[in-house]
């Protein structure tokens, strides 16, 4: 298993950037699919992109605005999120699922998830 924690949570104000960060511990890291979910207020989690040696994928909403990379000597992927939207305010998860078992980027094929990190946008 590898397990996962988030950080790089905060307030910003629209239009502005954050950094978020999914650090690994545990199994052999290049051996996994990493994605970034989100679940606002009264909504249910959502997508926001998974990432692994295959491809990367993106939800529509963030297309064009947020990149996720992987650094396999950290043994950490980023999400780096750009012109922030109120609508992106959520608390975002990371998980882990073996790339072997990963048959799309839907959060029920993920195992292992992390506590989460607040992302507050304001307008």
């Amino acid at each position: 298993e590898l397990q996962v924690v988030e950080s790089g949570g905060g307030l910003v104000q629209a239009g502005g950037s954050l950094r978020l960060s999914c650090t690994t511990s545990g199994d052999t890291f290049g051996d996994y699919t990493i994605g970034w979910f989100r679940q606002a207020p009264g909504k249910e989690r959502e997508v926001v992109s998974c990432i692994s040696d295959l491809d990367a994928h993106y939800a529509d909403s963030v297309k064009g605005r947020f990149t996720i990379s992987s650094d396999n000597i950290k043994r950490t992927v980023y999400l780096e999120m750009y012109a922030l939207k109120p609508e992106d305010t959520a608390i975002y998860y990371c998980a882990s699922v073996m790339t072997a078992w990963y048959v799309g980027c839907h959060s029920n094929n993920f195992v292992s998830w992390g506590r989460g990190t607040q992302v507050t946008v304001s307008t």
